[in-house]
C-alpha cells in the first residue's frame, strides 16, 4: 500500500503542532504550544442569536448551494473594513471567501506552483504555509526575519539568483516570532520586488490584535498589482467557523475561483450568513478591543516572568500584538531536548525546528500567550525556566 501514495503526500510532514497538542490533552500540563485564541472571548450568545435570526428570516435559502466567491454581504463588510482600517479601496469582486486563510494558501499553491518553482518564505516561517506549499513541491528559499522585518540583503541575493513566483510574508506579529515589519522595511522589500513578476502574499491573521504601537503600511499600497492579501475571522471571532478571505486582482481571482470550485465548490454558506449577521448586529471593534486589552496583559505577564525565571543568555522578542513571542536559547542548546525536559515538568511549547525548512534541530522556540491567564503564565514560565537551567 505504501507505494500507492502520491509523491507529494509522502513528502509533506505532519503538522508538528497538531502532534504536540495530542501530548497536551493532559489537563495538568500548562501549554504554550497551540496558536489558540482565548475561548473566554468567543461571542457565544451573540453568535447563537445571529444563527437564530438568520434561520428565522432566511429559512431554507441558507441551506442551499451558494456561489464560489462567497456571500456578497460578507465580502462587502470586508471591503468596507479595508477602507476604514487601512485606506484601501478593494472592489468586492476582488474578494474570495475561503475556508480559513489556510485554504487561501492551498489555492495559491495550486494556482501558481509547479514542481521546482522558486518560492521565498520567511525564516523562521509559519509552518502551516510551509506544509501547504510543500504539497506542490517548490524550491523553498528561506530569508531571515528579525526585529524590524525581512533581511533585505538576503532577499536581494535570492532575487538576483532566482526567479521566484511567490514571496510569503506575515508582516504583522509574525507567526512564530511575533515581530512586525517596519514601514521602512516594507518599502525596501517592495523596492526590491518592483518590476519583477514575483507575487507578494501578505497573510494578516493577527493584524487587528495590536495592543501597542501603530498600524503599518500594507504591501497593497506599495505594490498593488503584485500583492495578494489573506485574512481571517478565526482570531477575532471564532476559529471553528473556518472563515477567511483572499484579495487578488481580477486575472488572478479568475484562476483562484476555478481552483476553489475544484476543491469545495464554496465555503460553508450557513457559517458565512451567521457570521455576517453577527457582524451587522454587533460592534466588532469593541469586541476586538476587549481581546487586545487582555492579550496585552498576558504578554506582559509572560515577559515579566521570563525576566524573573529564565537564565541570562536567553533572548526573546517583545511583540506589539498578536499571540506569540520567540525565544532564542544559547547557541548549541537543543529546543527538542528542552521540550522533552519541559514535558516532565508539565509545561509545553513548540520547538523552533518545524518553523524552518531545512533544520533537524534548533535553539529556538515559540511561546503562545493568548490562551492562558496571567497566574498560569507565570507558573508555566517558572517551570520552563527550571527546565532550561537544568540543560545548561
Amino acid at each position: 500500500m505504501e507505494n500507492a501514495f502520491s509523491d507529494r503526500i509522502t513528502d509533506v510532514p505532519k503538522s508538528f503542532i497538531r502532534e504536540i497538542l495530542k501530548v497536551t490533552i493532559d489537563s495538568s500540563i500548562i501549554s504554550f504550544a497551540g496558536g489558540l485564541p482565548n475561548r473566554l472571548f468567543f461571542p457565544v450568545k451573540a453568535l447563537q442569536k445571529a444563527a437564530f435570526d438568520v434561520f428565522e428570516e432566511a429559512g431554507a435559502e441558507i441551506l442551499q448551494y451558494a456561489n464560489s466567491e462567497g456571500y456578497l454581504g460578507l465580502r462587502q463588510f470586508i471591503a468596507d473594513r479595508y477602507r476604514k482600517q487601512e485606506g484601501l479601496e478593494i472592489p468586492v469582486e476582488d474578494i474570495l471567501i475561503t475556508t480559513g486563510s489556510q485554504q487561501g494558501l492551498d489555492l495559491l499553491g495550486k494556482t501558481f506552483l509547479n514542481e521546482g518553482d522558486d518560492l521565498i518564505i520567511e525564516e523562521p516561517g509559519y509552518l502551516g504555509a510551509i506544509q501547504a506549499f510543500a504539497m506542490y513541491r517548490p524550491r523553498f528559499h528561506p530569508v531571515p526575519v528579525s526585529e524590524g522585518g525581512m533581511d533585505t540583503a538576503a532577499l536581494g541575493r535570492v532575487l538576483s539568483e532566482r526567479q521566484p513566483k511567490l514571496l510569503y510574508t506575515v508582516t504583522n506579529f509574525q507567526n512564530p516570532s511575533g515581530v512586525s515589519y517596519s514601514d521602512d522595511n516594507r518599502r525596501a522589500v517592495a523596492d526590491l520586488l518592483r518590476g519583477s513578476s514575483c507575487l507578494i502574499i501578505q497573510d494578516d491573521p493577527y493584524g487587528d490584535l495590536r495592543f501597542s504601537g501603530s498600524r503599518k503600511i500594507s504591501f497593497k499600497h506599495l505594490l498593488p498589482a503584485n500583492t495578494v492579501l489573506l485574512g481571517s475571522f478565526s482570531k477575532t471571532v471564532a476559529p471553528a467557523m473556518r472563515l477567511g478571505w483572499l484579495v487578488a486582482p481580477p486575472l488572478i481571482m479568475d484562476k483562484l475561483v476555478i481552483a476553489k470550485q475544484a476543491s469545495d465548490l464554496h465555503t460553508d454558506y450557513l457559517a458565512q450568513r451567521i457570521l455576517h449577521r453577527y457582524l451587522c448586529d454587533n460592534d466588532l471593534d469593541a469586541h476586538i478591543a476587549a481581546i487586545i486589552r487582555q492579550y496585552g496583559k498576558q504578554k506582559e505577564a509572560m515577559i515579566g516572568a521570563i525576566k524573573d525565571f529564565f537564565p541570562a543568555g536567553v533572548q526573546h522578542t517583545n511583540p506589539e500584538g498578536g499571540m506569540f513571542l520567540w525565544v532564542t536559547l544559547p547557541e548549541g542548546t537543543s529546543s527538542m531536548a528542552l521540550f522533552e525536559a519541559a514535558i516532565k515538568k508539565k509545561v509545553a511549547f513548540v520547538p523552533g525546528t518545524p518553523f524552518y525548512v531545512d533544520r533537524k534541530d534548533s535553539n529556538t522556540l515559540r511561546l503562545n500567550f493568548s490562551c492562558s491567564d496571567e497566574p498560569t503564565i507565570v507558573e508555566g514560565i517558572r517551570r520552563l525556566g527550571d527546565s532550561i537551567k537544568a540543560l545548561f
